[in-house]
């Protein structure tokens, strides 16, 4: 059941839920809220169900809102959540550290792993600081050299992404950007230890796939992953980009987790608290922690020699089952 936390945003197809949820919020707040509780519990009732028929009838370009929902966890939020004893590392010994990825070492039920996750930002100076998740170079840089370090002691990665795309910038280009990514492609897919990923928000593109090459990847439920986002697909194929096209491209790119899955670019899709993990981050933090511990275990039975191979062999599938 979602809390009732006096939310002051919704987005546009939850101003009914938004409603409901001040109705609720005063009658908690009144002295006498015990004589209101039948009441109360009423008004919970109607937006619980409420909730689940608008996020069961969900469009693609909806979808893409909730993964930007400014209440969603982050990396920074599921890192406090699900892992214990989190040491952050910092910067690519080359240019300087990016805000954009954290990285640093934790441990995840039994196992010690090494975290990597692109972090947006929530208040206006963060999300400046961290470029609003779109890294630079020396992000994918400084997520490299830390794979490198894990596959040296063998500790499994898990990856977090969360960013519409790379920094597009000028000065990212200079340094290298296209390069220090596929970098990352190439250097992935052969190390050898295990990586788990899993898509929490948005999925963009190359600055998804910098952190993403990995044996298992699974997909928030309302997350959304894509080679394109819907506005920079709706400027090619348009020439503009509104409310109609943005549908039409989310719907044409099939960038939804049941999508993704259909297609066989993702092994899961993780289940989000009702009305998605900004109303329940602790639910939604529990359901993550569940699949990566189970595929850490999983993966952990393999010699490294064949974990490579399987991945190898994963990657090579995924045209193959795209064009079937």
């Amino acid at each position: 059941m979602p809390k009732s936390n006096g939310y002051t945003y919704a987005l546009p197809f939850e101003e009914p839920v938004l409603e409901l949820e001040r109705q609720i919020t005063a009658l908690e707040d009144r002295a006498d809220s015990e004589t209101y509780e039948e009441e109360r519990q009423k008004l919970s009732e109607s937006r619980d169900s409420m909730i689940a028929k608008l996020y069961r009838d969900l469009t693609p370009w909806d979808v893409v809102r909730v993964a930007r929902h400014p209440d969603r966890p982050q990396t920074s939020d599921y890192i406090s959540m699900v892992f214990r004893d989190f040491r952050e590392l910092h910067g690519d010994r080359h240019f300087g550290d990016d805000a954009a990825i954290i990285t640093g070492l934790g441990r995840i039920g039994p196992y010690k792993a090494l975290i990597i996750g692109h972090q947006k930002g929530k208040t206006t100076q963060e999300k400046i600081t961290c470029h609003f998740g779109c890294a630079h170079p020396e992000g994918y840089r400084k997520a490299l050299l830390k794979m490198k370090f894990a596959e040296k002691f063998n500790l499994p990665i898990v990856t977090f992404i969360d960013t519409p795309g790379a920094y597009p910038g000028v000065k990212a280009e200079e340094r290298g950007q296209a390069q220090a990514i596929a970098m990352n492609l190439r250097e992935m897919s052969g190390l050898k230890t295990p990586i788990v990923s899993v898509v929490i928000g948005e999925g963009g593109s190359g600055g998804a796939l910098g952190i993403a090459v990995a044996d298992r990847v699974a997909m928030m439920e309302y997350a959304w992953y894509s080679v394109i986002s819907p506005e920079g697909c709706a400027a090619i194929l348009w020439k503009e980009s509104n409310e109609t096209t943005n549908t039409s491209a989310a719907t044409a790119l099939s960038l939804t987790a049941r999508d993704n899955l259909r297609h066989g670019l993702v092994d899961a899709v993780i289940p989000e608290p009702l009305g998605g993990a900004h109303r329940d981050p602790a639910a939604a933090g529990e359901a993550l922690q569940s699949w990566v511990v189970d595929r850490i275990r999983e993966l952990r039975r393999f010699k490294p020699r064949t974990l490579t191979r399987l991945r190898y062999e994963k990657l090579r599938s995924m045209g193959a089952q795209i064009g079937g």
